[in-house]
């Protein structure tokens, strides 16, 4: 495991030390997170982080993950948390970026995680959208937004798989508590977009590049849980269901 303690971005003063002070032990009370790949985060400047997602306490534990490797968590984060009373408060001393639900809005919402980019930050970006449809919890089909923002600003896009989570807040479930969970988080390296970069803005090479990314999430999950993972991803529309929302038995 790196060093913590020395990072540019953890060391100087901001609105993540006293988040960060009651929210670190907080998790630590839900999950002995174990991190794998901590070298594949840069230690300084701008990336995209690609998660998969199939709970509603795992924003937490990544966040907390890349925490403790030095860097602050910013997340593109659906609007409507950001109009949550003292939750939305945070959302915006901390820099995260909303990200509106009608399409008319995602253009302001790509420019602002670029303007995040710019300044040498990161960017997590939960690439479903929602939490995974699939059910048995594997990574589901991607949007294209972690890749379209990793091409237009040349960044590095590293897949992030976690698994563990969903013991302790199971999808769309009740928190289990007193609970305290082996959660395993891992950091694949950058992947490499350099055959995507001639037509970066094309449909068919941000769904290309997408699926890629997806399917190198999966594969990593399929290490942690040692199980196969599934050769397509899980598809909602083609499942009669929602892409957005609450998922419904």
């Amino acid at each position: 495991m790196r060093s913590t303690t020395a990072t540019p971005e953890k060391s100087r003063p901001s609105v993540f030390w006293p988040l960060a002070a009651i929210i670190v032990p907080a998790v630590g009370l839900f999950a002995r997170i174990e991190i794998r790949g901590a070298d594949n985060l840069p230690r300084d400047g701008a990336y995209v982080l690609a998660p998969n997602h199939n709970s509603e306490f795992d924003p937490l534990v990544v966040a907390v993950a890349v925490w403790r490797l030095g860097r602050a968590p910013r997340f593109m984060a659906k609007e409507s948390l950001f109009r949550v009373p003292v939750l939305g408060a945070a959302l915006k001393a901390t820099g995260m970026v909303p990200v509106p639900r009608a399409s008319s809005g995602a253009n302001q919402s790509m420019k602002a995680a670029e303007q995040i980019a710019r300044d040498g930050r990161g960017v997590i970006v939960y690439a479903e959208g929602t939490l995974t449809r699939d059910p048995d919890l594997w990574p589901m089909r991607g949007k294209t937004g972690a890749v379209r923002l990793a091409l237009a600003g040349d960044l590095p896009l590293i897949p992030m798989a976690q698994w563990g989570v969903q013991q302790i807040l199971p999808r769309y479930g009740k928190l289990r508590f007193p609970r305290r969970s082996h959660v395993i988080v891992e950091f694949g390296p950058a992947m490499d977009l350099s055959g995507y970069a001639a037509t970066p803005t094309q449909p068919s090479t941000l769904v290309a590049a997408t699926d890629t990314m997806m399917n190198r999430v999966a594969s990593m999950l399929s290490g942690i849980r040692g199980l196969p993972a599934p050769t397509e991803r899980w598809d909602p529309t083609k499942h009669g269901q929602n892409e957005t929302g609450r998922l419904e038995p």
